[in-house]
């Protein structure tokens, strides 16, 4: 890593009233909780299919450690937040994971913390994921 560009953590991530928060207008985020008719910033959802809700998130642990660059920063039965640095410059994304009994789903954000573009990485790493998850 030639920089270390971090900023700082956002303090608006978590599950409030079962939802994740917005993506903010820069498109450099990804979310399955952004209408549909925001094709930017909108992803499907992780389906369950046939992982029961309370394995999801130690199957998407296990997913996540097998990646490079990566640091789980909370960890709860239906919760998972982790933060992802890129390789060269040290970008960090913040990545969350909520498994959303209601929906039977689990829910997905991932963001960059700085700069307008990220080159479409948040949706592959989310699409990354959602392969190896199914």
């Amino acid at each position: 890593m030639i920089f270390k560009l971090s900023g700082s953590r956002p303090k608006n991530l978590g599950v409030k009233q079962g939802k994740l928060a917005d993506c903010p207008a820069s498109p450099n985020c990804v979310c399955s909780q952004v209408s549909p008719t925001d094709p930017v910033h909108r992803i499907n959802p992780l389906a369950l299919g046939k992982i029961k809700p309370n394995q999801a998130i130690a199957k998407l642990t296990a997913i996540v450690r097998s990646l490079p660059r990566t640091q789980i920063i909370e960890s709860t039965p239906n919760y998972l937040y982790v933060e992802f640095t890129s390789a060269l410059m040290g970008y960090v994304d913040d990545v969350e994971f909520y498994v959303d009994r209601t929906a039977g789903v689990v829910q997905v954000r991932s963001a960059s913390r700085l700069g307008q573009s990220d080159l479409g990485a948040n949706r592959q790493r989310i699409e990354l994921i959602r392969a190896r998850f199914s």
